[in-house]
């Protein structure tokens, strides 16, 4: 069942304009996807360059040209067999996603007081700053501000995008998690290409600031909003309007029969705003989804922040720094693929999972707070490897 008010919710519609509106928005939410991630992937790829720096300034002048020799060519700086920083990358994984849990556990319950053009344009400030901070920083605290800046961005952005996927056809999901993954690709690609080629990260990161704008383009200008989009007001006011007419058309009828006057008017549950006690419950009833989704998290980041960055190998042409960028590439490549199989394989005998739905009025609220489990997921992986990181460089 399509919900209401979405666009082109006809599957059956072989208009020439159906077909173009349905185009846009699919295109939109993939792009919506790739700039939602984006600054997220920047920062996971750049997370051994911002840990470089803070050790350069941690340590003397003389020390320091020794390190620059050992980061080519492996760490004589400790009795490690590992090349190790002092602190894993996993500290730049939760800058990066503590704000983002913090977000999802908290922004659902109050989310529907604010606009979606709102907060669009505060997740593209969010993601301009974060580059802007990284890029031009002079301290790794300063870095690791921006890291949170781009946290913030994309946990309210991811959100904020997947309950908009509430007012769309069911398709633009597959366009939305397609983005997702080719931003994991277009992000490492990028940043290990113009770093190999010689630009310094800093450069690097202030050339992604064309991100955000074309986040506010596939926004406002790609996708083809519907009426019932809240795009300026907030959903408590679309529902005090809707109200408002209902009670008028019920004081006019009560012209009619005297005794209507004296009845009370009451809010119609079935279509008001959802209450504090309805959001809990439908919570618990996604926990069967939510800590499967967090399971598989916890061991692909655990891997990929906790482990990769220890796994260097010495008589190579490419530095440590530069094979943990492409060991993130790779990575993000596996991404892509997995996350775009929904355009190219889909089941269609899914009909028992239909029954596990919420009901369309709960659907908004339940796509922003199913999303919790990844992050919940990514935050434990980044606490694990900490111990782990100490453990392998300590032998």
């Amino acid at each position: 069942m399509e919900p209401q008010g979405s666009v082109n919710a006809d599957p059956d519609d072989s208009d020439g304009e159906g077909r173009c509106t349905g185009w846009r928005n699919w295109s939109g939410f993939w792009l919506l996807g790739l700039c939602n991630n984006f600054a997220y992937v920047i920062m996971l790829s750049a997370a051994h360059d911002i840990l470089k720096k803070q050790e350069s300034h941690k340590t003397t002048a003389s020390t320091e040209a020794t390190l620059a020799v050992d980061f080519q060519g492996g760490n004589s700086s400790n009795s490690s067999r590992y090349d190790c920083n002092p602190v894993s990358t996993a500290a730049v994984l939760l800058a990066d996603i503590l704000p983002t849990l913090v977000i999802k556990l908290s922004v659902p319950f109050v989310i529907h007081n604010m606009p979606y053009g709102i907060r669009v344009l505060f997740c593209a400030t969010m993601a301009a700053a974060s580059f802007l901070l990284v890029s031009l920083s002079s301290a790794v605290w300063i870095s690791i501000l921006g890291v949170i800046f781009a946290s913030i961005s994309a946990g309210l952005g991811e959100l904020s995008f997947l309950s908009l996927t509430h007012f769309y056809t069911r398709d633009v999901l597959g366009g939305w998690g397609s983005g997702t993954g080719g931003a994991g690709v277009a992000g490492a690609l990028l940043y290990s290409v113009l770093t190999q080629v010689g630009l310094s990260p800093q450069v690097t990161v202030q050339i992604m600031l064309v991100v955000p704008f074309a986040m506010l383009i596939s926004y406002f200008a790609v996708l083809v909003p519907p009426p019932s989009l809240p795009q300026w007001k907030s959903r408590r006011t679309e529902y005090a309007a809707v109200g408002s007419e209902e009670n008028r058309g019920l004081i006019d009828g009560a012209e009619e029969e005297e005794e209507d006057r004296s009845t009370p008017v009451t809010e119609d549950v079935s279509t008001g705003p959802l209450t504090f006690t309805e959001k809990l419950h439908i919570i618990k009833g996604l926990l069967k989804f939510v800590l499967p989704l967090g399971l598989v998290y916890f061991a692909e980041y655990f891997i990929n922040q906790g482990l990769m960055e220890l796994l260097y190998f010495p008589n190579f042409f490419l530095s440590h720094a530069e094979q943990y960028r492409w060991y993130q590439t790779l990575y993000q490549v596996g991404v892509l693929v997995s996350r775009s199989s929904l355009c190219c394989v889909k089941i269609r005998n899914l009909w028992a999972l239909s029954l596990l739905q919420s009901e369309d009025r709960h659907r908004e609220f339940a796509m922003a707070a199913a999303s919790v489990g990844d992050s919940l997921g990514i935050a434990l992986a980044g606490l694990a490897a900490f111990p782990i990181h100490r453990y392998f460089c300590s032998l």
